[in-house]
This record gives structure tokens, C-alpha cells and sequence, in this order.
């Protein structure tokens, strides 16, 4: 009878492992999804301010440069 319950004890903890090993698993990549989601749109967001500047300087140079012609 102690052999059983040593059995069940063990086979007890394997359950438990594995029962952590896949919700932990879950919860790390759904973090790891939510960070690179975050750090991908923060990445986007400035790649367009860039893009925005850049027009803003063209649009910038090009009227400086009609009203240098204009005087």
C-alpha cells in the first residue's frame, strides 16, 4: 500500500509539472506576443514621425527657396 501512495505521489507531481509547464508556457508567450506587439507599433510610430520630418523639411526647403527666387 505504501508503494501505491509513493506511486500516486509522484505521478501527482508529473501531473502538477505539467499542468504549470503549459499554462506557464502559455501566459510567457502571450507576454512575449503582447511585448514585441508593443515594441513593434512604438518601432512603426517612429518610422513614421521620421517620415513626417523629412516631408516637413522638403516642404521647408522648397518654399525657403521660391521666396529666394521671388526677391
Amino acid at each position: 500500500m505504501r508503494e501505491a501512495k509513493d506511486i500516486l505521489r509522484v505521478l501527482g507531481m508529473i501531473f502538477l509539472a505539467l499542468f504549470v509547464f503549459v499554462v506557464g508556457g502559455h501566459l510567457v508567450l502571450a507576454a512575449l506576443h503582447i511585448t514585441l506587439g508593443i515594441a513593434g507599433f512604438l518601432f512603426g510610430l517612429a518610422v513614421a514621425l521620421i517620415k513626417l520630418a523629412v516631408v516637413l523639411a522638403v516642404i521647408y526647403l522648397i518654399l525657403v527657396g521660391i521666396r529666394a527666387v521671388l526677391r
